[in-house]
């Protein structure tokens, strides 16, 4: 009721609309395929994303219903009252209702951290689709089985598509144009653009030149793309990390001011509609470092003449919170894909000093959000590795990754022991942005503490372990220890069973597994998959697990099947012995008789 009471209240505040009926209904249901259903007045949802206790559900569950439950709730407008002319439109509803719950999501905690996260859903599963014989246009074309296309395409990147019109438009402008786009209808492009940036400074003429291109990949049925619209938010920082007061910009052949007041600002948006262009900023007196792309203003894949220095102090420095963390992210996946080079040529893994550095004074500074520090040092996946790569190595990345992770606990010890000591709470669970801040930046310390397999700090994690009050605390001790083997994994891991056994929700262990429930073969089947050393095992075995389980599936539940084989939509990114053991897995499932449209 928290989650409603305060959607209905957001919704009137941010967006003057009210619920138009006396009697609001929701109904849990254990065995459900999708996450909720918006039905005028009578809200369905998976009993996962309704039922939480602080013993049995961590702050991420607790964050997933209140995003879901928002976005049901939003949904009696932006979808119920104003609804789709035909299933074409689907993300004008569904693009449109993630936005406004990923708005809401934002305004109940950290809007940078709430961003963090969405981006790195977009990058992690949109972009590859959008890279892979899965593309698909926001709007699609055609369709086999609709079913298919409740997909992040979509969804989230609808709900960027919406963003940009607010970025466009301003805070003002946007909530004029939604009164409006309520007013008119109440009752009633594929492929991620690749944009370059090269800069330039004028020392002479005191300016700083943006020279962009943008290029758009062919898709499936759309081989020549036409430039696109896209909001670029800039900023400039000068040598002292500050922010550039910006009032004149050369464009298009005339001189024009940054903002419509006349005023200066320090971050600006360029509207960018052709295939190469230039912007120069006037009145810039000493050599600046761009912050490009502020607050993720457009989803697009961003390349830019940026030098590491200029990175390591965008780090250090950038008032946008979101190209802080970006700029980290930046160095780590270069770093990584070095490491993944030196390792492949058989040289000595080494861990950059300034990258040390740079971590550390993330991890050191007080005067950031916890949560935001949280995900700043938090490593890039390794599935997001792999797309970066050529031919993708799930071993080797692996690898690397461990490695830095445990060179970095090395390295920055006392600091990481400090922030957990420091953010210890023995009170009780309270879901707000403060508690959840301290226990992330807490767990995510922890849990580089535990990699070190250092005695000291396996007992650690084991007292933090046995004292938990709430499945937060206790699931991110367990995550810690689990990393090593070591004995004391199994004796927790078994106590951990005997505990939540009978809690579906929380242990999906082969004894109470079932194959017809949803959310199970989402946590079990869609769990393993996300584990690339072993659903890429170099004998094939995962693939055959998977090709088994989606055969099986098929018969069951097609909609469930379906999401399963996406697991195999990159398969062409791996080695040609994984390529092949891939393929014969396809071509099974292909052949096999009565195959649903679903998974065809």
């Amino acid at each position: 009721m928290y989650s409603l009471k305060a959607a209905m209240e957001w919704d009137e505040d941010v967006f003057g609309l009210e619920y138009d009926l006396d009697l609001f209904n929701i109904v849990a249901v254990p065995d459900f395929n999708m996450g909720a259903m918006e039905n005028k007045s009578l809200n369905i949802f998976n009993s996962k994303l309704v039922l939480a206790s602080p013993k049995t559900a961590s702050d991420a569950d607790y964050a997933a219903i209140l995003g879901v439950i928002g976005h049901e709730y939003f949904h009696n407008w932006t979808g119920n009252r104003v609804t789709c002319r035909d299933w074409f439109q689907l993300s004008l509803k569904e693009g449109l209702t993630v936005f406004r719950d990923q708005e809401f999501s934002s305004n109940m905690g950290s809007r940078t951290v709430k961003q963090i996260g969405d981006v790195s859903k977009l990058r992690n599963y949109q972009f590859p689709q959008d890279a892979g014989p899965m593309a698909h246009p926001v709007r699609p074309h055609s369709y086999i089985k609709m079913d298919n296309f409740y997909t992040v395409t979509v969804y989230e990147k609808g709900a960027e598509v919406v963003r940009m019109y607010k970025t466009l438009l301003g805070n003002q402008g946007f909530r004029k144009g939604m009164d409006l786009y309520f007013k008119r209808h109440d009752g009633q492009a594929a492929g991620t653009p690749v944009v370059k940036v090269n800069t330039s400074y004028n020392a002479e003429g005191h300016t700083f030149s943006l020279k962009i291109s943008q290029e758009i990949p062919p898709t499936p049925g759309q081989s020549v793309k036409e430039p696109m619209l896209i909001p670029i938010a800039v900023g400039l920082l000068d040598s002292n990390g500050k922010d550039i007061p910006l009032s004149f910009i050369y464009h298009n052949g005339a001189l024009q001011p940054v903002s419509s007041s006349g005023q200066s600002v320090s971050t600006t948006i360029l509207r960018v509609t052709k295939k190469e262009e230039e912007f120069v900023f006037t009145d810039i007196f000493e050599k600046p470092t761009p912050s490009l792309l502020r607050g993720y203003s457009a989803p697009i894949r961003l390349q830019s003449d940026l030098t590491e220095d200029d990175l390591f102090f965008l780090l250090a420095n950038d008032s946008d919170e979101f190209n802080r963390w970006e700029a980290g992210q930046i160095l780590a996946r270069k770093l990584m894909l070095n490491l993944v080079d030196d390792f492949q040529n058989n040289k000595p893994l080494v861990l950059n000093s300034n990258f040390v550095g740079g971590f550390k004074r993330i991890l050191t500074d007080s005067s950031l959000d916890k949560e935001f520090v949280a995900k700043a040092i938090t490593l890039p996946g390794e599935g997001e590795m792999m797309d970066l790569m050529e031919v993708a190595d799930p071993d080797v990345v692996h690898i690397v990754r461990s490695f830095i992770r445990k060179q970095l606990a090395s390295e920055l010890k006392s600091e990481f022991l400090s922030t957990v000591e420091n953010n210890k709470s023995s009170g009780e669970y309270v879901f707000d942005h403060s508690n959840m801040s301290r226990r992330a930046l807490k767990n995510v310390a922890l849990t580089y503490l535990a990699s070190l397999e250092d005695q000291e700090f396996t007992d650690l994690a084991l007292q933090e372990y046995k004292t938990a009050t709430n499945m937060t605390k206790q699931f991110a001790a367990l995550a810690s220890i689990a990393q090593n083997p070591v004995k004391i994994r199994d004796d927790v891991l078994a106590d951990f069973y005997e505990k939540w056994q009978n809690d579906y929700l929380k242990l999906l262990s082969h004894p109470t597994f079932d194959l017809h429930n949803p959310n199970k073969v989402y946590f079990l089947i869609g769990g393993f998959c996300g584990l690339s050393v072993n659903f890429h095992a170099k004998d094939g075995s995962g693939y055959e697990f998977m090709g088994d389980i989606v055969l099986q599936l098929d018969k069951i539940n097609p909609q469930v099947a379906s999401r399963m084989v996406s697991a195999f939509s990159r398969w062409k990114r791996y080695d040609e012995t994984r390529q092949k053991l891939a393929k014969a897995q396809l071509e099974k499932i292909l052949s096999s008789n009565g195959l649903s449209k679903n998974v065809v």
